[in-house]
């Protein structure tokens, strides 16, 4: 036993050395000591992932103002992220004090020594020789600026557009984003200024308190015996006396360390929801960072049971939270199952907030993509309706199911489904009701539909796809309210994918509106940059998979289970086609290959589980297994795409617990294959669900025996009713997969005949 807690230990410090991260041994027996935020930070090709520093999906969230973990300087310290990928709202830079003659370079900084906790960041400057520790709590936080040289200091504030005033030792700020929205700050110090003023072409200008306008910024001048000098702010989407009333509510000191304290119980207490058992470290690092990434979407943004909405400025009195910043397009597959999983009440809280987003806009359709500033309508489809039907499903009621029935089914048929689009329904729209699915343009054929974005293209069958699994889960919830004309005619709808599969060729081929395929035809590179002209973002190998909701009707149209599994074997091991350079110059978000199949892209997450269908579930355990080792690694360079909030992350949670939910709005679970000796889970039912496999390694990925609570389980998958009744999911593993186990039992799906 002291010999597996010295390696233990070892392994720990050799990775906190490598990192310039890690905590103590004795942290290490803590969740959140697993969580390394750096993993990812230099991406693939696309954008990387952010060392987020915030609370549990709460509005105040920063992180380094750099590209990514490769830029040696930071351009100011951040106050506010406003959305997942945004810059902060306001920038703040200590200074060694020069003269009031000489503020014109603030930034950037030079920076080292830098250690980020989901809970707390600490960075040296090192031109200016300042220590910078800060902590946050849902809606405030403190900065500690500790100067390492003898002489006065002081503080720049900076806002892109909008007002600063100064007010003795606080600062009121105010900046402007998009669509009507405004952020508000209070900022207050632990001393008094002995100079302050308004900077004005690199001057400082004492008598100016305030100003209103673009590119404003004060500074605070401090005395040069005060070696330290705290700031604590509150922010606010409603107003500058709110801004002032969340600080007031959350930090009553200037103890950075203090609030730092109180917010890695709070990590602690939501990560330790999964209690993981394992001699693998590594792969307790990618996992509980993952389940970290899926806590920084969406955010809940209610100040004292008011909150602001962009959906129609309004500020709105209302005592349940209103969450946004969530991209459904991405989080609707793994990350909002997880959340129905482990914390039903906030997924009702965001499920709340889709209905009232859809009742305060022009139009009563559910968002596609929520963000901080309304809806900004991107990628494809309505796939809000996939995670309501897939909460309901699985038993939750405290939404207003019936509008948010009624706002899906005003979205799939009053606003187009031209992609990155809010506006009403057209003539594309008229055609897809009329024959079942979305008409492609021929090569040189000259874009005549206004409502398609000349850049994203019609996509139409990433359209057609999308929209038939949006209109099965509408089917599946007018069932639900009774609704039987309605439903009759989504599940009718829901087989459209068929209309455009080939059957010479087994995949999904645009049609022309004549109906004509498009000939002749390169599934890997039809349709221009990002295949948009046809699909989207991914090429034809890719969307050949994307009918989640039907997997058993789709084995059929491919011939068979046979034929299914050596296609999906076709689509892990198909070359690229073209050297790399030209494959992402033209697809530079089919990232991540396996062959044909992308691991970066969240249209694939559902694939390598789709063997269990063809009863060949121990193809699937070695895919994800081998997916997970190659892809998902606590490196900088850990993560093999975009991460999008969850949307990726939670596919890694889920597959390594060894079940996923690949049907949003089916309440089961593929099972996959385990990746822990054992792992506890903390369900929203307030029982505890165990996944045990005490033998597991990197070569024992096969399950050869399996039992629920002590009853052999002989099936690939288990129900959204027996892993909330807790027990033990207990798993026999070795390194030879038994193909008997699992194959004749394959998971639920929708064998539809032909009409």
């Amino acid at each position: 036993m002291i010999k597996t807690f010295l390696s233990r230990f070892f392994c720990l410090f050799t990775f906190v050395l490598a990192n310039s991260y890690g905590a103590s041994a004795q942290q290490s027996e803590s969740p959140v000591d697993y969580v390394n935020p750096y993993i990812g930070n230099i991406s693939h090709l696309l954008v990387p992932t952010f060392p987020t520093i915030h609370l549990p999906n709460s509005m105040l969230r920063v992180y380094p103002q750099r590209d990514d973990y490769t830029g040696d300087q930071l351009q100011g310290l951040p106050l506010l992220v406003t959305s997942h990928r945004g810059r902060s709202a306001f920038g703040l830079h200590p200074i060694n004090w020069k003269g009031k003659d000489n503020l014109q370079q603030i930034s950037p900084y030079t920076y080292d020594n830098e250690e980020i906790r989901p809970y707390q960041y600490r960075v040296r400057l090192l031109d200016e020789d300042i220590q910078v520790n800060f902590a946050p709590s849902h809606q405030s936080a403190i900065y500690q600026l500790t100067f390492g040289r003898q002489q006065e200091k002081a503080i720049v504030l900076t806002a892109d557009e909008g007002t600063i005033q100064i007010k003795g030792r606080q600062l009121q700020a105010t900046q402007r984003l998009d669509n009507n929205t405004t952020v508000y700050l209070i900022a207050e110090f632990d001393q008094q200024p002995t100079l302050s003023g308004m900077i004005q072409s690199g001057i400082l200008k004492e008598s100016e308190r305030q100003a209103t306008g673009s590119k404003l910024a004060c500074a605070l001048r401090f005395a040069s015996k005060n070696e330290t000098i705290k700031m604590r702010y509150g922010v606010s989407f409603i107003s500058l006396e709110q801004a002032e009333r969340n600080l007031k509510r959350e930090i009553s000191n200037f103890e950075v360390e203090q609030l730092a304290s109180k917010g890695r119980d709070l990590w602690n207490n939501e990560l330790s929801k999964f209690r993981v058992s394992s001699s693998n470290l590594k792969d307790m690092e990618v996992f509980y960072t993952a389940l970290y990434r899926c806590y920084e979407r969406p955010v809940n943004i209610s100040e004292d049971g008011r909150y602001f909405s962009a959906f129609d400025g309004q500020i709105h009195e209302d005592p349940v939270p209103f969450l946004t910043d969530d991209w459904i397009w991405d989080t609707y597959r793994a990350t909002h199952p997880l959340r129905i999983l482990i914390d039903e009440s906030t997924e009702s809280h965001i499920l709340s907030s889709y209905v009232r987003m859809a009742e305060q806009m022009d139009h009563f359709w559910l968002p596609t993509f929520p963000e901080i500033t309304g809806d900004s309508r991107r990628m494809n489809s309505n796939h809000g309706v996939v995670t309501i039907a897939d909460a309901y499903a699985k038993g939750l009621r405290n939404f207003d199911v019936l509008k948010a029935y009624e706002a899906g089914k005003s979205a799939v048929q009053e606003k187009t489904l031209a992609p990155w689009s809010g506006a009403p329904a057209g003539w594309l729209d008229d055609f897809y009701k009329q024959y079942g699915y979305i008409p492609a343009l021929q090569p040189g054929e000259k874009e005549d539909v206004d409502e398609v974005n000349p850049f994203e293209k019609r996509q139409p069958v990433a359209v057609t796809l999308g929209t038939s699994y949006d209109e099965w889960s509408l089917g599946q919830l007018a069932l639900a309210l009774g609704k039987r004309e309605d439903a009759a005619t989504f599940l009718k709808n829901a087989l459209n994918y068929r209309h455009i599969f080939n059957k010479s060729t087994l995949f999904f081929h645009p049609k022309d509106k004549k109906g004509n395929f498009i000939e002749p035809f390169d599934y890997r590179f039809a349709g221009g940059q990002g295949a948009r002209e046809y699909y989207g973002e991914n090429n034809g190998w890719v969307y050949r998979w994307d009918v989640p909701h039907n997997i058993a009707d789709l084995i059929q149209l491919m011939g068979g289970k046979d034929t299914f599994a050596a296609e999906l074997d076709r689509t892990f091991r198909e070359p690229l086609g073209r050297s790399k350079f030209e494959f992402y110059s033209q697809l530079p978000d089919h990232t991540g290959n396996v062959g044909q199949f992308s691991m970066a892209n969240e249209p694939s997450l559902h694939i390598p589980y789709l063997y269990a269908y063809a009863g060949k579930p121990w193809m699937t355990q070695k895919r994800v297994k081998e997916l997970i080792n190659q892809w998902f690694r606590s490196d900088l360079m850990g993560i093999p795409g975009d991460e999008d909030g969850g949307g990726m992350s939670a596919f890694v949670v889920f597959s390594m617990i060894g079940f996923y939910p690949v049907t949003p709005g089916l309440p089961v679970y593929t099972i996959g294959t385990p990746f822990f000796e054992e792992v506890s889970i903390q369900l929203s039912s307030g029982k505890t669900l165990k996944v045990t496999a005490p033998h597991v390694s990197k070569t024992n990925k096969y399950i050869q025996k399996a039992w629920l609570n002590g009853t052999p389980l002989d099936r690939a998958w288990i129900g959204h009713e027996e892993v909330v009744k807790g027990g033990i999911l207990h798993f026999e593993m070795g390194d030879t997969p038994n193909k008997e186990w699992g194959a004749a039992n394959p998971p639920p799906s929708f064998a539809m005949s032909e009409e």
